[in-house]
């Protein structure tokens, strides 16, 4: 269903991006979590990491051929002796690595030509960004293959990696789309893969803060948890 030069933290990017706005169809914070959960996601695929009652370990410490992925790899605890506190909590990685993960796969995919960056100014004063469609943008092959692998009901492994982790930052295509029954489906599967679980429990602990409830940070959220 993906475009095979983009991986599932780009994929998600993409999938999540207003393509004329440049704006996050979801609170950008959420998102931040999700590129990381998606890098995640992307090593066990690629056989590098595995995960154990919550905890993220390195499993063939080689380099992936991405060098970004590369560069979450080498942020995760080598290879040792297996342990009970062996690796890195998913949950707790996801939260630490978020805005450098957004960061540094939003410059890849502007250094590309797939996303523009266009810098203004809030009150005339503090800059942000906006990350509309660039003149290599892949956004639509992306939806496209997102929405062929729902009315599929995402039959493999990266498809539902990537809607998974779509819910559990709670894109509202995603989360809001399709009949009932796909929409508890889709929900489903933040339960069912680990790295949309340490991504929705960091969202439930923003929105958590914001209602006084505890927890760090602000945001929105929805799905279960993924391993301290």
């Amino acid at each position: 269903m993906n475009d095979t030069a983009l991986t599932l933290p780009e994929e998600l990017l993409l999938l999540a991006l207003d393509p004329v706005r440049g704006k996050p169809y979801c609170r950008s914070r959420f998102l931040e979590y999700g590129v990381a959960g998606a890098a995640l996601a992307e090593l066990e695929l690629q056989g590098r990491v595995a995960e154990e009652r919550g905890r993220v370990v390195v499993v063939n410490p080689l380099d992936p051929p991405d060098p970004l992925l590369t560069v979450f790899l080498h942020s995760l605890p080598p290879p040792g002796k297996r342990g009970f506190l062996s690796g890195a909590s998913a949950r707790r990685w996801v939260r630490q690595a978020g805005r450098r993960a957004g960061g540094l796969y939003l410059d890849a995919l502007v250094e590309r030509g797939v996303l523009r960056r266009e810098t203004r100014r809030f009150l005339g004063l503090l800059p942000y960004h906006r990350h509309p469609a660039g003149p290599a943008s892949s956004a639509e092959r992306v939806r496209q293959g997102y929405e062929e692998s729902r009315a599929a009901g995402h039959p493999d492994r990266r498809g539902r990696l990537l809607a998974a982790l779509a819910a559990a930052v709670e894109l509202p295509a995603v989360v809001r789309g399709g009949d009932r029954r796909t929409r508890a489906a889709t929900r489903a599967l933040v339960s069912q893969e680990w790295p949309a679980q340490a991504v929705h429990r960091n969202v439930r602990q923003d929105k958590a803060a914001r209602s006084g409830g505890g927890g760090i940070g602000g945001g929105d959220g929805g799905g279960s948890g993924g391993g301290d």
